[in-house]
């Protein structure tokens, strides 16, 4: 059976030269006005990092977190109101300032700066939906975006 299995490869147009009994494979001929293939780019080896460089990303991460540690005591009523703006706008910080720490780690390839700035982006994101679930009527409790009254709810 073995035989039979060989004869059929060798009948193929593309078998191995072996079993067609040739020393050589055969080419096919490349038609006249095909282009010549592309040939590989050289590898450009990666720019070393300075400690300055190295310092920013880490930088940029310590003040994100602390940034996203701070802001857990924040002094203001976020009931509703203009108190409540003012926290969104902080926890927006944190989440700008946690993305571009995650954007330059990643571009300065510092995997671990890179999962940090994720963690403490992650963190924002919490804070946020902290205040936006009960609002939109997903959590147990709920609360109001507007504080009601004569405007003067959520003053200190």
């Amino acid at each position: 059976m073995a035989k039979a299995v060989d004869q059929l490869l060798r009948q193929l147009p593309q078998a191995d030269p072996t079993l067609r009994g040739g020393s050589r494979p055969s080419r096919p001929a490349r038609p006249p006005g095909a282009a010549t293939p592309p040939k590989p780019q050289p590898v450009v080896p990666q720019p070393v990092l300075t400690t300055q460089q190295v310092a920013g990303v880490w930088a940029r991460l310590a003040a994100a977190g602390l940034f996203g540690v701070a802001v857990t005591q924040w002094p203001y009523p976020t009931g509703c109101g203009w108190w409540l703006v003012l926290y969104f706008g902080v926890v927006g910080c944190v989440l700008v300032a946690a993305g571009w720490a995650a954007a330059t780690a990643w571009r300065h390839r510092l995997a671990i700066a890179h999962v940090f700035a994720l963690v403490v982006a992650f963190w924002g994101i919490v804070l946020a939906a902290e205040q936006i679930l009960p609002r939109i009527g997903y959590a147990a409790e709920t609360m109001t975006w507007r504080c009601e009254g004569s405007g003067t709810a959520g003053r200190r």
